[in-house]
């Protein structure tokens, strides 16, 4: 699986199909929240309000989490549509509605058996520039403040077929997208040859949900889980991270985006990198991150690497099949002094994880709104903040899968206010992902920084320096 824009993706032309999602009960969009009422995360009570700020002051802003994969062959329409439901029906989170109540934001899941699908025939579409136009549309028509939080379809050609997906962050995150490809085939596969899907079990997003905001109800500012948040903000200066480098930015606004994807290392240079990495007693995330850091102090950066990094916490039991939003957001820092070698660099990162990782259990959402209330009313972060985010394609459900299915996800959003980045690894190598301010200073920054981070992996894969 690519991490890339829906406009570097080559689909062939064909005639498309969507299927929206309807409630069986009302033949058309679901009605209010069901009850009874149920508890959101913290990531999504942020989510939903900041939209429903935002289409309150017609301050327009649309992102979106989608999906691609190839089916070869001539496809069955009917098996194709019951694949689409099923997984559905599975992923509870996708049969949710959203809403306030009582200054809260609840939701409530329909019935497996309340929900259908309609198939709509859109037509041809005749080149594969207005197929990746058509996409990109449809892709960001999913309304956070609107049911259904995910739109399907199919673009279909005689030897082969393209199924899209997309949809809202409130209910997906980089994990769901691989998970939705591989149930999607894998029910494919087997309702065309008339045979039963085998699918591993889910768990309740919505009990995720519940366990969250019960364990973290009470907790105030002066919560002693708040303590390595707090000794990150006495070193850093703020709650978040800054950016280290010029992007030419004005404060307070935002920008339209450019989104690029670039080859960091080729499958050889990747797994020559993960050797020296082990050599230097850490993983390849760590080195990535470590080459990171050390490329930003190259075009001028600090000394000390600090940001956020996302993490996983779906564990390895029923949630690791389940669609959902299940990222926390954490602090990081590290040395990256000039006359520090890999293996002294690599051992800070390595401490720097452990530490990362004992205190996971703060949400990152809840720490923001405790301890950095000024910027808690913005609608984006308050500045150009430095994101790390790391995915291996090849440890996610169905990744044997992704080559010959052509899988691709897809993130996008309208605007920014800094530069974030998303590394993933495949079997044909590293990649970053960039989504970024369209200023000339923040192309000619990221294009740089691009160019120090491939070199400076480069000699940590094959001379074990920086």
């Amino acid at each position: 699986m690519f991490q890339v824009p829906i406009e570097a993706t080559e689909i062939a032309p064909g005639r498309v199909f969507v299927w929206n999602l309807v409630s069986t009960r009302t033949n058309g969009p679901a009605g209010p929240v069901p009850r009874p009422r149920e508890a959101t995360t913290y990531n999504q009570v942020r989510h939903f309000t900041v939209a429903r700020d935002a289409r309150e002051t017609d301050d327009a802003f649309s992102s979106y989490v989608a999906g691609t994969f190839e089916i070869p062959g001539r496809v069955d329409l009917r098996a194709l549509e019951s694949a689409l439901l099923h997984v559905v029906r599975r992923h509870e989170v996708l049969r949710c509605t959203f809403g306030e109540l009582a200054g809260d934001v609840s939701c409530g899941p329909l019935d497996p058996d309340a929900v259908g699908l309609r198939m709509v025939e859109v037509g041809h579409i005749d080149s594969p520039a207005r197929v990746r136009s058509y996409l990109h549309e449809f892709f960001r028509g999913i309304d956070t403040l609107s049911w259904p939080l995910i739109g399907m379809g199919a673009v279909v050609r005689d030897d082969s077929t393209t199924v899209f997906f997309s949809c809202d962050h409130l209910v997906s995150d980089g994990l769901s997208t691989p998970i939705a490809v591989h149930d999607i085939a894998t029910v494919y596969a087997a309702l065309s040859r008339g045979r039963r899907p085998d699918l591993p079990e889910v768990g309740s997003y919505l009990g995720y949900s519940r366990e969250q905001r019960l364990r973290y109800r009470e907790m105030d500012a002066d919560d002693g889980r708040l303590d390595h948040w707090k000794g990150f903000m006495a070193r850093n200066g703020d709650f978040f991270p800054p950016f280290p480098l010029d992007l030419g930015l004005e404060p307070g606004r935002l920008y339209p985006t450019v989104n690029e994807l670039d080859p960091l290392l080729t499958a050889d240079g990747t797994e020559a990198l993960e050797a020296s990495c082990r050599k230097a007693e850490g993983r390849l995330f760590m080195g990535l991150l470590a080459a990171v850091g050390v490329s930003l102090r190259k075009e001028g950066g600090p000394d000390v690497y600090r940001g956020l990094m996302p993490v996983n916490e779906r564990g390895r039991g029923a949630y690791a099949h389940t669609m959902g939003w299940f990222i926390n957001t954490l602090p990081v820092e590290f040395s990256v002094a000039e006359d520090r070698g890999l293996d002294e660099t690599m051992a800070g990162v390595s401490a720097a994880i452990d530490e990362m990782w004992r205190h996971v259990d703060v949400p990152f959402v809840k720490a923001w709104s405790l301890l950095a209330p000024e910027h808690f009313s913005l609608r984006t972060w308050p500045f150009a903040v430095n994101f790390f985010s790391y995915l291996d394609f090849r440890k996610v459900p169905g990744a044997r899968h992704h080559a010959a299915r052509r899988a691709r996800k897809h993130i996008w959003s309208s605007r920014t206010n800094g530069i974030c980045f998303w590394f993933h690894r495949n079997d044909t190598g590293l990649y970053m992902n960039s989504l970024y301010a369209d200023t000339p200073e923040a192309r000619r920054t990221k294009a740089a920084l691009g160019g120090t981070l491939v070199r400076t992996l480069e000699g940590m894969a094959h001379h074990g320096t920086f």
